[in-house]
């Protein structure tokens, strides 16, 4: 797809088909990459998490500004983190739709505990979440994140905020920013990370050419409602993805957007086109347009205008009062709660780098 903003898939589910050459490295139930019309079939065993899905009554907002905790009092971390994501977005916009989906990615494998950051692990795996399918070579933003580390370990005078913390303060700025100040939201924070990844647990993340479903299994799985899946596919309408992830079919698109996707497309299965050709800059419900009128890269995107999901489509596009904007950063809020570790859970740590585990 054509690289034309600069801007990353964004959070929801920006995966792929993929052909029989990849069938031979293992397949991925709900995300299955394309090539030349053809998808995967076999499936491979993933082991899930067992702690309870919501840990909001674990995390509270304002966190780091509680002088009683003293190992984790600095009043100015969100500013930091917030510094350093306006700043790598000012000088490339692209990088916070990539943000965004970094968050969505870490919190549907092992819940958001930074997971999706590490290179290598406790048990000193490399083959960790980055490396599976749906994010080798595709997921952005780890830059941005590291910068933001270090600058709150500068701001508060040691290694205090955890990098899941700084992952759910970015993704929020990030949409703060993207949307012009149309969805805000607190949230709560007292995160700690984990210490383990395996790229093989991605396949819990869904795929592209997910009906509705396989979209609704995967959201349910994370404790997400229906309402809430179509709510934060709606991060469709910023970034950008590559023509291999496009659906094999453009059939059931209008003509004029399939004689443009296809002339973008040209340039191979690694070109970049925007998710939303008609404002791929900003973070807004643009997207539900798009999928009334059947302008979407994605079949997963299609699947919206099912009969049990189409009335909020249309109201999130017509979008009256905000609506979409105040479902999202709610529904931002929510999925920052799946599966969280906290002070005094096994396997719990703040990392003093956000790429590797501590003493490793």
């Amino acid at each position: 797809m054509m690289a034309a903003a600069a801007k990353l898939a964004a959070l929801v589910t920006l995966l792929a088909f993929v052909g029989p050459a990849a069938c031979q490295q293992g397949c991925f139930v709900g995300w299955n990459p394309v090539t030349n019309n053809q998808v995967c079939t076999r499936t491979r065993s993933r082991s899930i998490p067992t702690p309870p899905f919501d840990g909001s009554n674990r995390l509270r907002v304002g966190y780091y500004n509680t002088r009683s905790n003293t190992d984790s009092y600095c009043p100015s971390a969100e500013s930091t983190v917030r510094k350093a994501v306006a700043a790598a977005i000012s000088r490339n916009r692209g990088v916070g739709a990539g943000i965004i989906r970094l968050f969505f990615h870490d919190c549907f494998v092992r819940g958001c505990d930074a997971s999706v950051l590490l290179n290598t692990t406790a048990s000193r795996k490399t083959d960790t979440e980055r490396e599976g399918p749906p994010n080798k070579n595709s997921l952005r933003g780890f830059e941005v994140i590291d910068a933001a580390k270090e600058a709150t370990k500068a701001a508060c005078g040691g290694n205090k905020v955890s990098c899941a913390d700084i992952l759910a303060f970015a993704a929020r700025d990030a949409s703060d920013i993207l949307s012009g100040g149309k969805v805000t939201y607190a949230i709560p924070s007292g995160r700690y990370d984990g210490r383990e990844s395996l790229s093989g647990e991605t396949d819990q993340l869904p795929g592209p050419g997910s009906d509705l479903q396989a979209l609704k299994d995967k959201f349910d799985a994370q404790g997400l409602s229906a309402a809430e899946m179509v709510t934060l596919s709606g991060a469709h309408t910023i970034g950008n993805a590559r023509c291999m992830f496009n659906s094999g079919t453009l059939s059931n698109r209008t003509d004029a957007f399939a004689v443009k996707l296809r002339r973008q497309c040209n340039g191979g299965g690694n070109t970049r086109v925007d998710m939303d050709m008609v404002t791929p800059n900003a973070l807004d419900s643009q997207y539900f347009k798009n999928v009334d009128n059947t302008n979407v890269l994605f079949d997963s995107d299609l699947a919206l205008r099912s009969s049990e999901t189409k009335t909020q489509v249309d109201n999130f596009a017509m979008n009256a009062n905000k609506t979409w904007e105040v479902a999202f950063a709610a529904a931002m809020k929510k999925m920052g709660n799946i599966r969280i570790k906290a002070k005094g859970d096994a396997g719990a740590e703040i990392r003093e780098t956000c790429w590797r585990v501590n003493n490793s």
